[in-house]
């Protein structure tokens, strides 16, 4: 018997129905006649309605009323009526399945759609970028989507290895469109803008701009915090300018301590005006991991509400080598997971390995 949807329903609900009608007709057979289990035979069909595709309802529903006409398995006190109203039931169960599988039909295909194009905005990060490794994480608060408030992203260009991590205002799917619009336009700066200053103030005119079209007449109503990191070509110098963002994390010699950066506003209230804001420059080694999130990751809280206090909590899961961006991410995400006693905001993670 197959599923009008793959992927909606568990397998065990699959065996479900003919199992319990096995076993009905198993307690019919063994029971004193005076016990009357037609009425359980009748619930099957709509049960197998809501499970299975009309042809195999239809073909359950066939097996009850076969078992209910066999003089082994038919109680005594069944009568002609019982089964004419046991065979309506059936075809109603069919007509259900066949209703409820064609709108399941039509959301898995919404579904996928829906999936790929929040894929197309936000798509998985290459190992390798440059000369560099990376690995970023995502978790969107809300259940179903693949992109919600948060991005990152990673790009070489013609003026060094360039990343993006930034927060949108809100979170789930009413804030994908902002976050294509920042994706788009760091995409195109990292190609044109020599200084990552000036980066900034592209994505910050892009909110701007896309506020006053959208018709708000506060500015303030659209903005995101955003970290931006640039990675020299040789490697032994990162230049970063933050937004509004929580301070990325520098893993060295076992241990996690927060770069300062020269406090910006968020993109969107005037992170580009009148001046582009001027990066800071922080010297890199050979093994340096850089750790980049969002407030998602800081903001979760445990059953006592203390915050989740994540460069306390990196150190100490550290080894004597340091982690691989890939392990890094994976290892925050469950520590965080497991710490919190409930994540409500979007969470995104993003390592990266400058040297390879």
């Amino acid at each position: 018997m197959t599923r009008a949807a793959p992927g909606l329903v568990p397998h065990w609900l699959l065996a479900l129905p003919p199992l319990l009608l096995a076993a009905v007709a198993v307690t019919q057979w063994a029971s004193p006649h005076w016990v009357q289990l037609g009425f359980v035979f009748a619930a099957l069909p709509p049960l197998a309605g809501l499970i299975y595709g009309p042809w195999a309802t239809a073909l359950l529903a066939s097996a009850v009323m076969a078992l209910l006409v066999l003089p082994a398995t038919r109680a005594p006190h069944v009568s002609d009526a019982d089964l004419g109203a046991v065979a309506a039931i059936a075809v109603f169960g069919v007509l259900v399945s066949a209703i409820r599988t064609r709108y399941t039909r039509d959301l898995v295909v919404v579904r996928d759609v829906a999936e790929a194009a929040q894929r197309a905005v936000l798509p998985p990060l290459p190992e390798r970028v440059g000369r560099g490794r990376g690995a970023g994480l995502y978790r969107a608060a809300q259940v179903g989507a693949v992109v919600g408030g948060d991005l990152f992203d990673v790009r070489a260009g013609p003026f060094g290895v360039r990343a993006l991590v930034a927060d949108v205002r809100g979170h789930g799917l009413a804030a994908v469109g902002t976050v294509a619009a920042l994706l788009g336009a760091f995409r195109e700066a990292v190609l044109d803008e020599p200084d990552l200053g000036r980066v900034a103030a592209r994505l910050d005119r892009r909110l701007v701009v896309d506020a006053r079209a959208s018709g708000n007449e506060e500015v303030s109503e659209l903005f995101a915090t955003a970290l931006l990191l640039e990675f020299a070509e040789r490697g032994d110098e990162m230049r970063l300018v933050a937004c509004g963002h929580p301070p990325a994390l520098l893993i060295r010699d076992g241990r996690a301590r927060e770069l300062a950066a020269e406090p910006v506003p968020p993109l969107g209230l005037g992170a580009g005006a009148p001046v582009p804001p001027r990066p800071g420059a922080v010297p890199l080694r050979a093994g340096d991991l850089v750790l980049a999130y969002t407030d998602g990751v800081i903001e979760a809280r445990d059953g006592a509400g203390t915050f989740y206090p994540l460069a306390e909590r990196v150190t100490g899961r550290l080894g004597a080598g340091g982690p691989e961006p890939e392990a890094l991410v994976e290892s925050v995400w469950r520590d965080v997971s497991g710490f919190a006693a409930g994540i409500t905001d979007d969470v995104a993670l993003l390592a990266l390995r400058p040297d390879g």
